[in-house]
């Protein structure tokens, strides 16, 4: 372990990291962003450690596929389309997904909140790492993912502009593209998307893997109108849809599932999220108000499928619907600073409805059993932040104040199912400081402390059911809020080409909520009992960087990050912590004309699983290395475009077989990656 650190330390020294091309993505440093600070703001002049991710038109599939091997970042995983983001080792309940600045909820087991959207619509994908509270409220403890799409934006004179892309790809036979199109003027702005996919099942070492494929398609529309200098009104639009979604690491067997039904694989038929946003902005005296009333609803059809069958047995559908209204205003004060005053509030509510065939050896009752009945979390903010100069150091520093309750009507269903004692109350107060000196005027170092917390959702409060990880979750309606403590100190450097970013991290959260096995066996099901509860303190520690150094005509980069976490109250390792990993890359970049890169992705064993809390289903993963590849021609004007590309993508290039830590699936049989493939994508603007 001591040679493999010394490793990664010579490597940042020397290289780092501009994500991986044949992802179509870009890592950039120093340029605007508006997660950390609510406000447009210099990355390279912000106390955290940010990654602004920039895919191309119809390129990773789902945003996992942009994540995967970036600094600090990974991916959980139970199939192709359910690839949750984790962030320096918390995972999707610990981390706030948003579009266009709204948080994206749903309270379902299966599946990721993250891949609602199309990539091929974004503008760029931005990672705010560290604690987020203060601005962002519950969930906010391991960071911010935010997906943007283009903003409406006003223009001098009319103006049309847009660009559209197609991309398809051997080792799922996929076909997928997108078109944006932009017109504004001095008093409207329309933004208007389309996009759709359709994959077939991946091809892994071990050969086709079932259930993969999926279709999508997204539709977008912005507006923004200038009713006065100084006041616009702004409508933002959104759907998605997805069909036939599977989640093949859910296949099971065994305990729990009667033998006449064979394997049982959870998956969706349908699943859709709507968003409808209504938003004003104002300038007021010196500052700018901003503030959106909003609906976004997340549809979900959950099926158990039973193999023998040959058809679902469980049938569950349920709309997560969140009504939210929220405000800001930023404003100077004095000499130097820079106020935010703010408020948010917003309520869930979700009410599932299930039947289920649980009448041996024919299952065809359709029997009712609702895992809850009218589940609600509404959660109320008031927040305050404040960036001056001391001297030659910026300050950021915020306050916020929560109140989160929860309630439902019914926890469980039949004789056992409890209407009492559902309704519990949550104060939270979170806060920051943050600090950024300039040491030359290339590099920067920053340190940061703070303060989140995360309420416990819905399903962890009120569900009462079997799921597809083989065991019977109890819910827990009067959870504590986990509470983080985390503390960052950094680097970022940026002169002439020459970029690099370093940062270390603790965080310690208390009465951390997790599903504990307890080793009995729910008499209803016969499964083994998962209960939801808290435990006493987990730490999270690590070390993560990246850069990037041209070398003539060449541009050479790297990334890692290594991380552990801990369980104290059982004394062993953190449950599912991302192993540490490397990656080195080499490239010939080029606006116009022939461009290629290369990279090896290194990822080590991951020997450090826990046994007690997991109940010995956690595994080690051997570690392994791929190799991946892309070259293309960035044109001039061609036709229709102002400028045109054509890309081949080569991944996995030694048909590795592997699987992230944190890949979903029976103990021993985890979902293999993608092999071998090629992807050609094709892409212009006008």
């Amino acid at each position: 372990m001591e040679l493999h650190l010394r490793t990664l330390a010579l490597a940042m020294l020397s290289l780092s990291v501009v994500p991986f091309g044949a992802a179509n993505a870009e890592t950039v440093l120093g340029q605007q962003v508006v997660t950390a600070k609510g406000y447009a703001g210099d990355a390279q002049e912000t106390p955290q450690a940010i990654e602004v991710l920039r895919p191309a038109t119809a390129g990773a599939n789902v945003l996992g596929d942009l994540l995967r091997g970036e600094p600090g970042l990974a991916t959980q995983s139970d199939g192709a389309w359910g690839q949750n983001p984790v962030l320096r080792g918390l995972k999707k309940e610990s981390v706030v997904v948003m579009v266009d600045g709204l948080r994206v909820n749903s309270a379902q087991p299966q599946g990721a909140i993250a891949s609602f959207m199309d990539l091929g619509l974004l503008d760029r994908v931005e990672v705010v790492k560290g604690p987020g509270s203060v601005l962002h409220g519950s969930g906010a403890m391991g960071g911010v993912v935010n997906m943007l799409t283009p903003e409406a934006a006003f223009s001098a004179g009319d103006r049309t502009s847009g660009r559209a892309g197609v991309r398809f790809s051997s080792v799922d036979k996929g076909v997928a593209g997108a078109l944006l199109v932009q017109h504004s003027n001095a008093e409207h702005a329309l933004v208007l998307g389309v996009a759709g996919r359709d994959v077939d099942d991946y091809r892994s070492p071990d050969g086709r893997e079932d259930r993969t494929g999926y279709e999508s398609n997204t539709l977008l529309a912005k507006y923004r109108h200038r009713l006065t200098e100084d006041i616009s009104l702004r409508v933002n639009l959104q759907r998605h849809e997805d069909k036939d979604v599977w989640y093949p690491g859910s296949a099971r067997s065994g305990a729990g599932i009667p033998p006449p039904l064979g394997v049982a694989t959870i998956h969706s038929p349908e699943q859709r999220r709507e968003l409808y946003e209504l938003g004003i902005d104002a300038k007021l005296g010196d500052g700018q108000l901003s503030a959106e009333v909003y609906r976004q609803e997340v549809f979900r059809q959950i099926r158990a499928h039973a193999q023998n069958l040959g058809r679902d047995y469980v049938r569950n559908d349920v709309t997560f619907t969140t009504d939210g209204l929220r405000a800001k205003y930023v404003f100077p004060v004095g000499e130097g600073h820079l106020l935010t005053v703010g408020a948010e509030t917003w309520r869930m509510r979700g009410d599932p409805e299930r039947y289920m065939d649980n009448n041996a050896p024919f299952f065809n009752n359709n029997q009712r059993n609702d895992p809850f009945a009218d589940g609600e979390v509404e959660a109320t903010g008031l927040f305050v932040q404040d960036e001056f100069e001391l001297g030659r150091t910026r300050i950021v520093a915020g306050a916020r104040y929560d109140r989160v309750s929860g309630d439902a009507k019914q926890k469980g269903w039949g004789p056992a199912a409890q209407t009492s004692g559902l309704d519990s109350t949550d104060n939270n107060l979170s806060w920051s400081l943050g600090a950024i000196h300039p040491l030359t005027e290339t590099l920067n170092a920053y340190a940061n402390v703070g303060r989140a917390y995360r309420a416990a959702d819905m399903r962890e409060r009120f569900e009462d059911s079997a799921r597809g990880d083989g065991y019977y979750h109890t819910g827990n309606p009067q959870l504590d809020p986990e509470v983080s403590t985390s503390f960052e100190a950094g680097l970022k450097s940026s002169a002439q080409g020459f970029r690099y970013q370093l940062a270390a991290f603790y965080t310690r959260i208390d009465d951390y909520v997790a599903g504990r096995v307890t080793g009995a066996t729910h008499p209803g099901s016969g499964l083994p009992l998962k209960r939801t509860e808290n435990l006493d303190k987990v730490t999270i520690y690590g070390v993560e960087g990246s850069a990037s150094v041209p070398v003539g005509a060449y541009v050479a980069d790297a990334g890692f990050t290594w991380l552990r976490g801990k369980n104290h109250q059982d004394d062993e390792p953190l449950y599912q912590m991302p192993a540490p990993e490397l990656r080195l890359g080499i490239g010939q970049p080029a606006e116009r004309g022939f461009y290629w890169r290369a990279q090896l992705r290194a990822v080590a064993e991951q020997d450090r699983v826990a046994t007690r809390f997991s109940n010995g289903t956690e595994d080690a993963t051997s570690g392994f290395v791929t190799a991946d590849a892309e070259l293309g021609w960035r044109f001039g004007s061609v036709g229709f475009f102002d400028g045109a590309a054509v890309a081949v993508g080569l991944h996995n290039l030694a048909d590795k077989r592997y699987h992230e830590h944190l890949a979903d699936g029976v103990s021993g049989q985890e979902l293999a990656a993608p092999g071998r493939g090629i992807t050609l994508s094709l892409s212009g603007s006008f």
